[in-house]
């Protein structure tokens, strides 16, 4: 879940597409789609107001949906969905954490008509973001979420795909009521995905297909008429295997399917605001923004085709992230730099936060030399984790800094954490 507001923009003008068309070999998209390809049609062959039934109107959105760049496509019936009850179960164990939209709009997850009223049927949507590998992390490096890496949000770019097969289902059905939603709506996608054949739900709680693994993005498109369902995925194939909860670096998976998002890297870096980070800081690792570990364990994800999305390919300074670079943006840098991708998400205050943690985890001079800069950073939060990360690394040149810093500090937090930094060298430097 990505944010509280779920308001979809109001489609009002539809756009062109350049895209070409793809071949589907390889791809999945729900049960009998190599049977209706064929006959997709594509939007220009579309005549206003034609009368569809409702396995041509199913065929056809698919068909439009591919062409526009989603993977994976499913339909099925707008209902209350199946694991509403773990999901209340999740709430009332308190896991969602400092989540509160999830609580808040509780009573919308009950049906998809608390997001579309008129809704009937579903088309649950899937975007390949696999691109590259990982690079490897040196000193004074931090990793960032492969779903991140690009030059766009995937929001963004999702909801303008959203848009265009909403036009294209209107042109289909002028009466039909369509909404598009991403993942900042008040709709458990993992749930109506396996119902829509694209996969069951994994160990980690993430949805699995076989053919893309996990690294895809889930969207749905919910409107009043009735589609072609496909048959729901029934069983699991994840077996014996526990590799993501081994793999989890928190412990946050405390079970098969189970996941208690106030351990998770991706909730500490990414949800959790200020400062300090629940338990101990350094269990974040590596990860200045989110956490792909339960993923990248996954013998699903050994072998999904990479996307050609050029939105989604990696950006050079993220695969990895230079810290010392990172914790010197200011606030008109940070958003110049990050401003329409997600890492806008945790704000300058979170993501200078978790660098500053993460050089404590894997210093380097250069990222120790901004550490003791970020001593005078004018937010409160990112001066607490410099100096607590100070104090972490045994950096007795920065005591100085510490101490100057001290003389003028008046935030509590902060003098609290130059002080234990301090006591910390001290004792450093007396053993």
């Amino acid at each position: 879940m990505y944010g509280d507001d779920w308001t979809f923009p109001p489609w009002t003008r539809q756009e062109s597409d350049t895209r070409k068309n793809q071949t589907v070999s390889g791809i999945y998209y729900g049960r009998s789609w190599a049977t209706r390809v064929a006959s997709a049609g594509r939007a220009a062959d579309v005549q206003k107001g034609t009368m569809v039934d409702a396995a041509e109107l199913t065929a056809k959105l698919k068909g439009e949906a591919h062409r526009l760049g989603f993977d994976l496509a499913g339909a099925c019936p707008a209902q209350s969905p199946p694991g509403l009850v773990h999901f209340r179960r999740w709430l009332a164990a308190g896991h969602a954490g400092e989540m509160a939209y999830f609580a808040r709009r509780s009573r919308a997850y009950e049906h998809p008509r608390h997001v579309l009223p008129q809704a009937q049927s579903l088309l649950v949507l899937g975007m390949n973001y696999r691109t590259s590998e990982p690079a490897a992390v040196c000193s004074g490096q931090g990793r960032v979420s492969r779903y991140a890496w690009g030059s766009a949000d995937y929001h963004d770019l999702v909801r303008q795909r959203l848009r265009r097969l909403a036009a294209f289902h209107r042109r289909l059905t002028p009466e039909a009521s369509v909404r598009g939603v991403v993942d900042t709506a008040p709709l458990l996608e993992r749930d109506f995905a396996r119902l829509a054949g694209l996969g069951w739900i994994g160990k980690n709680t993430l949805l699995l297909n076989r053919h893309l693994g996990s690294w895809f993005f889930l969207a749905v498109l919910l409107t009043s008429e009735t589609l072609d369902y496909d048959e729901p995925t029934s069983v699991g194939s994840c077996g014996s295997c526990q590799a993501c909860l081994d793999a989890c670096p928190t412990g946050a998976l405390v079970g098969p399917y189970q996941l208690d998002a106030r351990r998770c890297v991706s909730y500490l870096t990414i949800e959790l605001r200020g400062w300090p980070l629940d338990g101990d800081p350094r269990r974040i690792g590596k990860w200045v923004f989110g956490c792909d570990a339960c993923q990248e364990v996954c013998p699903w994800n050994r072998r999904t085709p990479a996307s050609g999305e050029p939105a989604f390919q990696p950006r050079p300074d993220l695969n990895p992230v230079r810290l010392a670079k990172m914790l010197c943006l200011d606030e008109a840098s940070y958003k110049a730099r990050f401003r329409r991708t997600p890492l806008i998400r945790p704000k300058r205050s979170g993501l200078l936060r978790n660098a500053a943690v993460v050089t404590a985890n894997n210093p380097s001079p250069a990222s120790l030399q901004a550490l003791s800069r970020g001593l005078n950073d004018p937010d409160a939060v990112i001066r607490c984790a410099c100096a607590w990360a100070i104090g972490r690394t045994g950096a007795r040149h920065a005591r100085t800094a510490l101490r100057d810093r001290m003389e003028r500090e008046d935030d509590p937090a902060a003098r609290r954490e130059i002080r234990e930094s301090l006591d910390a060298l001290a004792k450093a430097g007396a053993s």
